[in-house]
């Protein structure tokens, strides 16, 4: 039986983003104690500050720096999963900032897709929370990833994602796994259906957001 749920939502953050209220459909994964469905791929506080997800997976394309860290930490309401590298960054540097990472009250870290498996091992010696393996393309070497003490993987195959979770979830049927949804309700169920335990969303950017304010700003002016 469905039930209704009370909401409050004030007057000043009425306009906050919200996830799509299908990403709810998954299982989500139990990390200690909290159940997380729905992640956002965002390193801007402002969004940050103003989404419903259960938490931030914190990766960017540039070498990872613990005061990036802290400062999306410090503003979250929620759990953070903090890229340590993998690819550019890698080796002890890696194992160091996973080990910061958590100093810091990272949920989680999570590496890139060239990272080595031995790397994984490395880190999962040195920290006691998650490590999250990203994996782009079915043809990686998932099995040594887990074997390498992978606890998590984040399937971000662009329009493959669906195929690779089927076929990671047909081999490892309870393995935990966080896909990107992709930009619609029927690509992120199809994600769902294939096996992600959890869905990361790519907010609009703050750019986009702010030009629909500022259009209806001017609008405003125009009509007087």
């Amino acid at each position: 039986m469905k039930k209704d749920i009370p909401a409050y939502k004030g007057s000043l953050r009425s306009h906050a983003l919200s996830v799509p209220q299908c990403i709810y459909e998954c299982s989500g994964i139990l990390i200690f104690g909290r159940r997380i469905k729905s992640l956002v791929f965002s390193t801007d506080v402002a969004i940050i500050k103003n989404i419903n997800t259960d938490a931030v997976i914190a990766v960017y394309p540039f070498t990872p720096q613990p005061s990036i860290a802290q400062s999306i930490i410090n503003i979250s309401d929620v759990p953070v999963f903090v890229g340590v590298g993998g690819g550019i960054t890698s080796g002890e540097r890696s194992v160091r900032l996973a080990a910061y990472a958590e100093h810091q009250g990272a949920f989680g870290v999570v590496v890139n897709a060239p990272i080595p498996p031995e790397l994984i091992t490395s880190i999962k010696g040195y920290v006691d929370i998650p490590v999250v393996a990203t994996i782009v393309s079915s043809e990686q070497d998932i099995d040594e990833r887990i074997a390498a003490g992978a606890d998590i993987l984040n399937v971000s195959a662009a329009q493959n994602t669906p195929a690779v979770v089927a076929g990671i979830r047909e081999k490892y049927p309870d393995f935990p796994i966080i896909a990107t949804g992709g930009p619609t309700e029927e690509s992120i169920r199809a994600t769902i259906a294939a096996g992600a335990n959890a869905i990361t969303y790519t907010p609009p950017s703050n750019g986009e957001l702010f030009a629909k304010s500022m259009a209806a700003y001017r609008e405003q002016y125009w009509k007087k």
